[in-house]
């Protein structure tokens, strides 16, 4: 029976296991965060970049639980692949760019603050993921996926 209330959102097993691999994902990083630097940052829970990716994680275990619920030759777990990959890609390519790119940049504007002031803003460096962290994230997203709809 299909449930028109949103709050039916709630139990919807694939939902769940999307959420729980970013919530475990964002766990696992802000752990090691305070395993290498000695010190607790509640803010690594919610930002961006490091490891493992928690947008792969989310991503990969949202397109298996869709194709453990729904079959692997139906056409949404194609378009839940598809999105995965895109997001994947974006995590480690154009988003790591960026990054690299802010560090350059922090670094000119240190380098002129040197010499004079300057009121720039930093910008935030650590926004994407090295394929490594990706795949960490992918396999979490998986194996959360599984453990969650079976």
């Amino acid at each position: 029976m299909r449930h028109t209330n949103v709050w039916s959102l709630a139990d919807n097993e694939v939902l769940q296991a999307a959420l729980l691999a970013w919530v475990v994902a964002q766990g696992a990083k802000t752990l090691l965060y305070w395993y290498k630097e000695g010190r607790l940052s509640l803010a690594r829970f919610v930002g961006a970049g490091g490891m493992p990716s928690s947008h792969s994680a989310l991503v990969v275990a949202l397109f298996t639980a869709v194709g453990l619920k729904e079959g692997w030759d139906n056409p949404l777990t194609g378009i839940t692949l598809v999105f995965a990959l895109i997001v994947m890609y974006d995590a480690a390519g154009v988003r790591r760019a960026a990054g690299k790119q802010a560090r350059v940049l922090n670094k000119i504007v240190n380098e002129l603050a040197a010499n004079k002031p300057l009121r720039e803003e930093r910008l935030k460096e650590l926004l994407g993921h090295t394929p490594f962290e990706v795949i960490v994230g992918a396999i979490l997203g998986a194996m959360i996926a599984i453990w969650h709809t079976h």
